[in-house]
């Protein structure tokens, strides 16, 4: 038997003057990328960068207390990138020395979010219809903070017309240090195959900058092809990681050995998704009741009920108390494996 040597694709991202031990990000996502979620890929391993639900800037100058239930992050997560959303470049500008005041290693800007409600208002990815106004948007907050500033992208905002090349360049020449491109258009939203193609045209079109690739990785051969395929420098993980938070060990693991690791067993999931209960309600400034809707969306995502059966997640996403779900958790873990129920 032939034995064949790959080399190791795990290196370290540099933003700035960051160092990301592992080039592998988890995406912002709203209503999932918590302190909670952020924390628990962390713990798990291989998770290099975190990154903040999407903050409106508006809210930030306008409606500092509203803001500062979603100023979520904690030292112990770091290095930590927050992410605002807006148009106005002195708004965006302004609530990017806030969060940096409150301790964000790096500014992300959104310019990604197809959701209507964002998108309508100019925001999100609606700003890639205009690649001098989105530079603009970049330009302000580069100029705003002394942190590195990032931003999201769709290949573009209207189907077939793919702005996320132009704009890289624009952005890296007014000081951008990183750009992440969902390899989708916003008209897309998550259907469709990504088109990696627009990742690697946006590596070539810049020329320091690094690229983190983003769409349709759901696992360590995905990774390893989106690096090899298209050139990018780190990989960043959206919806993969929802109910799946030890993705990025696997992940990191097959990057370093080409061996994918077993999934965890359904009472091993149990037990991970509690783990991430609890850190949602010990550091959530939520009020409990907002926090459990949330938490509804997160756990029923675990996967948690036998082949065909759909019940557990069916009392997930009703629970209306913190003592409800504890119970349904731990009765999947006791009829999987009474010994870990036992030492939960």
């Amino acid at each position: 038997m032939v034995l064949v040597q790959t080399l190791s694709a795990l290196k370290p991202l540099q933003i700035g003057d960051i160092t990301i031990k592992t080039p592998l990000a988890l995406a912002p996502m709203a209503g999932h990328s918590n302190y909670a979620l952020r924390r628990l890929c962390r713990e798990l391993g291989g998770c290099g960068l975190v990154c903040t639900e999407l903050i409106s800037s508006n809210i930030v100058k306008n409606s500092r207390e509203r803001a500062l239930q979603r100023f979520d992050w904690r030292r112990d997560e770091r290095p930590i990138a927050v992410q605002l959303f807006g148009v106005d470049p002195r708004t965006v500008a302004e609530a990017a020395r806030v969060v940096v005041d409150h301790g964000a290693d790096i500014v992300d800007i959104n310019m990604g979010c197809w959701v209507p409600k964002i998108a309508k208002r100019g925001g999100g990815a609606a700003l890639l219809r205009d690649v001098k106004a989105a530079t603009a948007v970049v330009e302000a907050v580069v100029k705003a903070v002394d942190a590195p500033v990032t931003v999201k992208v769709r290949s573009g905002f209207e189907d077939g017309v793919v702005t996320a090349i132009p704009f890289a360049a624009a952005a890296e020449a007014v000081g951008a240090q990183a750009v992440a491109v969902h390899a989708r258009f916003a008209g897309q939203g998550h259907g469709g195959e990504a088109d990696w193609e627009v990742i690697a045209a946006v590596k070539d079109a810049v020329r320091h900058m690094p690229i983190i690739g983003n769409g349709d990785v759901h696992s360590g051969a995905d990774a390893r092809r989106m690096l090899d395929s298209t050139g990018c420098d780190g990989v960043m993980i959206g919806r993969a990681a929802l109910g799946h938070p030890w993705r990025f060990r696997q992940i990191a693991h097959y990057l370093e050995t080409g061996i994918e690791l077993p999934e965890p067993s359904r009472s091993e999931r149990a037990l991970i998704a509690l783990r991430h209960a609890k850190l949602t309600l010990e550091n959530t400034r939520l009020p409990e009741r907002v926090a459990l809707r949330e938490m509804r969306g997160q756990i029923s995502k675990y996967k948690l009920d036998a082949p065909g059966s759909a019940r557990i997640r069916n009392r997930l996403v009703r629970i209306e108390t913190v003592g409800e779900l504890e119970s349904i958790l731990l009765s999947v873990v006791s009829a999987s494996d009474p010994d870990l129920c036992g030492r939960s």
